[in-house]
């Protein structure tokens, strides 16, 4: 008689319970989406091509789906589903929202699913001040940092980088929408934070003040298109994507998470590559840096575009998983799986 194999327990986990989990983690999780990129650098990942759906009707918006195959200990395949409607932040509701699903690799059966706007945001803040550390070993830590884009996701790298013992002198703030300072201003001030807050008036000036560069926005089209900005040659955290002229990209030393990804969907290096018709300007990976197979010049700004992978979600899906499970707090969802028998 053949052997069976147990149906995992389906579990629904809250964006409450995600947030207990990773506040105050931010270290761990940082190491969890460094393990990730290793793994994926390793080539023991499978990370397909993210999928957009787009509407005619409101061209803004789009969902988008990231399956993905993580190996090493953590051992789960999954997929996040996550929406961006901009006009959300207009009506007082973030941009983002998204779920993570959890499929047991050994049986395909889903094992969670997962509130994840918060697991999408925590790898996206892990990921930046993972590169800021690697990107300014051989420079030195900047002290001076700029956020164009002053929301959500600012405040995650914020958090991130404070977590990881960075520590600044001064924080410059630019935002199209004066509210989004304020409140971004406010946050700082509830952090205790001893660097000197700084608004600026243009983008211009917070980029030139600025040795540690955020674009942290929504833009859809490059909006900053003089190279002359970044004569200082700074490290740009390239976010948001599309935020710099190919001008600008070309300029610059590029340093991308995974380089076919990047090269898609109309991204500041994706419309480089379309400029010159090849990627050479694309100079490495984040794993590259990691294992010191690609040089960072000092006299060239530093720009780092991470598409975003679906591995990450899930290596940190996985540990907030297992972290709830370790803890016994894990909410299962009895006969959620029906007609389980092949012949009734």
């Amino acid at each position: 008689m053949p052997g069976t194999r147990p149906i995992p327990p389906f579990t629904v986990i809250t964006g409450t319970e995600v947030h207990r989990v990773l506040d105050g983690d931010e270290r761990a999780v940082t190491a969890v989406v460094e393990r990730a990129y290793r793994t994926h650098g390793a080539g023991d990942t499978v990370n397909p091509p993210s999928y957009f759906l787009q509407f005619p009707d409101r061209p803004t918006a789009r969902i988008i789906a990231l399956p993905a195959s993580l190996g090493d200990e953590s051992g789960v395949d999954g997929l996040k589903w996550i929406a961006s409607f901009p006009e959300n932040v207009e009506a007082g509701i973030p941009r983002a929202s998204a779920v993570l699903i959890l499929n047991d690799r050994l049986t395909g059966y889903p094992f969670a699913v997962m509130e994840a706007s918060v697991i999408s945001a925590s790898r996206t803040a892990a990921s930046a001040a993972l590169a800021a550390d690697w990107l300014t070993r051989d420079r030195g830590r900047p002290t001076r940092i700029g956020f164009f884009g002053t929301g959500l996701i600012a405040r995650y790298i914020h958090t991130y980088l404070a977590a990881n013992g960075w520590e600044f002198g001064e924080i410059g703030l630019h935002d199209r929408t004066a509210t989004s300072v304020d409140g971004f201003a406010g946050y700082l001030g509830r952090t205790g934070t001893a660097a000197e807050v700084v608004r600026h008036e243009s983008a211009e000036a917070l980029v030139k003040a600025s040795d540690l560069v955020v674009f942290a926005t929504v833009a859809g089209v490059p909006h900053v298109t003089d190279p002359s900005w970044f004569a200082h040659n700074p490290v740009v955290l390239h976010v948001s994507l599309r935020d710099l002229a190919p001008e600008i990209v070309l300029a610059s030393t590029n340093i991308v998470d995974d380089v076919e990804h990047c090269m898609k969907a109309g991204t500041s290096v994706h419309l480089a590559e379309q400029r010159v018709g090849h990627r050479e300007f694309a100079h490495g990976t984040l794993f590259d840096v990691m294992t010191g197979t690609v040089d960072l010049p000092p006299d060239r700004p530093l720009v780092f575009s991470p598409f975003g992978l679906g591995v990450l979600d899930l290596a940190v899906g996985r540990h907030v998983h297992d972290r709830l499970a370790a803890d016994e707090a894990l909410t299962a969802v009895p006969g959620f799986f029906a007609d389980v028998t092949r012949y009734g």
